[in-house]
């Protein structure tokens, strides 16, 4: 499950920006997730609140920000929408090259 390492990931992140901005509590992470990245949310969300308990940031709000998937055909250069990370150009079946959907962002802390 890499969401357990996800959410210890974005821990040190926070952690390390805590001593560097010089925050004290985190109220709300909002984390930019790709379609295609094979992070499932509601996983996500229970390792998130496992491993910020005796954090500052316990008790936030994880908000996941979905990032739809898109790729581009090699073959006859069509951009098209993705829902899985092995699609086929729909015109020549080929497959696809994703562009977008893969990532996993931490996109903003609200802290005080």
């Amino acid at each position: 499950m890499h969401e357990l390492s996800l959410s210890e990931n974005l821990r040190e992140i926070i952690e390390t920006e805590a001593e560097h901005q010089k925050f004290s509590r985190v109220e709300t992470v909002r984390l930019a997730v790709g379609q295609l990245s094979c992070v499932e949310p509601e996983a996500l969300r229970f390792c998130f609140d496992e491993v910020m308990r005796g954090t500052l940031a316990e008790g936030a709000r994880l908000e996941i920000l979905p990032v739809p998937g898109l790729g581009r055909c090699p073959r006859c250069d069509r951009t098209e929408a993705m829902s899985e990370l092995y699609d086929l150009c729909p015109a020549c079946q080929m497959p696809l090259t994703v562009e977008k959907g893969l990532e996993i962002r931490l996109r903003e802390l609200e802290v005080c």
